[in-house]
């Protein structure tokens, strides 16, 4: 397959090199990724600036742009590849977009934005700490592996219906660690929502909106609680509002599936 891979950790961040190497034997792989880091920044498009574009490897297809990640998907099959992608991956994220994250996401808006224009889309991440991890020791391969092996199912992109986008998040555990595959519902997350104020060196404050994680909502059919018992969650989600097509064949797909 063509397939265009983006993120939002960054075109130098080692969830898209994993990502790319797990890919680049089987499939034709055309990368366009934000030049610095962009997560949390949703479905934002830089309607009211110009784009620039860095070639970081022409001989590979890698390129920075300075915009979001939904600018560096149009910016990919719009601009700078000579046809439009078979399937367009973003990932692999650093921490979760389980939940309500994926409105948050620009992981998720990255694909998302594909689908839009009738490209089948695949947001994938891997669920770390976010805040106290050793970035080089997170099992971004454990996703890559997965990844490549779903992709090659037979009939793949058959599976994935017109506005529809699939979601997965992976355990930060080694591939043999992980007990299956899951097809889930959104469940919600819980943060503290708390608003840190400090003090600049001028006696200014200035504020930092974060919050604690504090756990999740939902019943054993969601995304939160897949990943929290070990297994890889898959979330078929239907962009215009509606049930979930072809689920059947999903949870086939499922229950099929070996790491």
């Amino acid at each position: 397959m063509k397939i265009l891979i983006s993120n939002d950790d960054g075109v130098y961040a080692p969830g898209i090199k994993s990502l790319h190497s797990g890919l680049v034997k089987d499939h034709d792989v055309f990368t366009v990724a934000p030049l610095e880091e962009r997560s949390t920044t949703g479905h934002t498009l830089s309607l009211d600036n110009p784009l620039r574009v860095v070639t970081v490897d022409k001989e590979k297809n890698i390129y920075g742009c300075s915009g979001f990640p939904a600018d560096c998907t149009l910016m990919g099959f719009g601009k700078l590849m000579d046809s439009k992608p078979d399937l367009i991956i973003s990932g692999i994220n650093r921490g979760a977009n389980l939940g309500q994250d994926i409105y948050y996401s620009g992981t998720v808006a990255a694909a998302r934005e594909g689908v839009f224009h009738g490209i089948p889309g695949i947001a994938i991440s891997s669920v770390c700490d976010f805040k106290n991890h050793d970035i080089n020791a997170v099992n971004f391969d454990t996703a890559s592996l997965f990844l490549k092996k779903i992709v090659k199912t037979k009939d793949f992109l058959n599976l994935i219906s017109p506005f529809h986008l699939i979601n997965i998040n992976v355990p930060d555990i080694p591939p043999e660690s992980v007990k299956g595959l899951k097809i889930t519902n959104l469940g919600f997350r819980r943060y503290s929502e708390e608003i840190s104020e400090r003090e600049d060196f001028r006696g200014r404050s200035y504020y930092w909106v974060g919050g604690i994680y504090k756990g999740f909502e939902g019943d054993d059919k969601t995304d939160c609680f897949a990943v929290e018992d070990g297994f890889i969650s898959l979330t078929v989600l239907n962009l215009l509002g509606g049930k979930a097509e072809k689920l059947d064949k999903w949870h086939d797909l499922a229950n099929n599936f070996v790491l």
